[in-house]
């Protein structure tokens, strides 16, 4: 069964490279893990392909950082972003 671990929210969307700036507030990211990207009206999962900071890639972040993530959807400021975890 899988679970769903609200890890941060969407600060911001830049349409042309398709990323989403997510303050993250639980757990960590890294690339590899599924998010699944929820809100009124966006509702996606995804793999993390790729993150930076600062236009720096990571490959993992922490609670308290501000990344960017590509995401392969729109999505809006408030959205909620959940880690699946099997």
């Amino acid at each position: 069964m899988t679970k769903e671990v609200l890890v941060g929210i969407v600060l911001q969307f830049f349409a042309k490279p398709s990323v989403a700036a997510i303050e993250i507030t639980a757990e960590g990211v890294a690339v590899g893990d599924t998010l699944r990207i929820k809100g009124t009206t966006t509702d996606f999962e995804q793999t993390v392909e790729s993150m930076e900071i600062d236009r720096q890639p990571v490959q993992n972040v922490g609670a308290g950082t501000s990344v960017g993530i590509k995401v392969k959807d729109r999505v809006r400021v408030h959205d909620k972003v959940f880690k699946l975890m099997v």
